[in-house]
């Protein structure tokens, strides 16, 4: 359960003040698909990062399993991402001196799940991504959607409670994005994950369980 209370973001650039967030109030279900659109500017990856503590808002509280997650430390904040956050983006962002299956393997060594269950859980990612046969090779050898793929696999690998994703697709050609998200609700649903995705990608939107839209900051419409 995730509950952002009144949060506001504000950035000073060389454009002047800008409102990135302006008193959001929104509440995430266990296992419930969500989808944060807008255009590009609407706040949706500042609400995302701050989901994911990688920023911190100027105002409000963000809870998640009743933790303010906004006054922890930085050893707090570390562990919470490493524990309970799987994070994908537009980019892999694969680590590529690292093989697919080593990859794969660096957040479960990172959250103590290693012997039979780290290969067990390797294996198994492989397979259900369609990669088996692909744990040796290397991430330049991949093509997109296979990198992205990997990236999906990792970030669920050592079973996240919440996964965020900021424009997964946007790479992606039509087909292999809907095939990937489609295969990213599934299991989602099976681990009872909480999904949350930043888009603007029409197709994407109405493929999850719940819409909630952002214009220059403001909650505009929950579905």
């Amino acid at each position: 359960m995730i509950e952002i209370l009144n949060v506001s973001k504000n950035y000073t650039s060389g454009r002047g003040h800008i409102t990135a967030l302006a008193d959001i109030s929104l509440s995430f279900e266990k296992g419930q698909s969500s989808v944060l659109a807008g255009k590009s500017g609407s706040g949706k990856t500042t609400l995302l990062n701050c989901i994911g503590a990688l920023e911190k808002p100027d105002n409000g509280k963000i809870l998640c399993n009743g933790r303010d997650i906004c006054t922890f430390n930085q050893k707090q904040r570390a562990l919470f991402q490493r524990r309970e956050i799987g994070f994908v983006f537009q980019a892999a962002n694969l680590l590529p001196w690292l093989t697919v299956a080593e990859n794969l393997q660096f957040p479960l060594e990172m959250n103590g799940i290693r012997g039979k269950e780290q290969t067990r859980r390797i294996s198994g990612l492989l397979a259900t991504f369609g990669l088996a046969g692909y744990d040796t090779a290397m991430p330049g050898e991949l093509s997109g959607g296979e990198a992205q793929r990997v990236a999906f696999a990792r970030a669920i690998a050592h079973k996240p409670a919440l996964l965020l994703a900021d424009e997964p697709t946007a790479s992606l050609d039509s087909a292999t994005g809907y095939q990937l998200i489609q295969l990213m609700l599934s299991l989602c649903a099976d681990q009872r994950t909480t999904l949350i995705i930043a888009t603007h990608d029409i197709e994407l939107i109405e493929m999850t369980d719940r819409k909630i839209y952002l214009k220059d900051g403001h909650l505009e419409t929950k579905i």
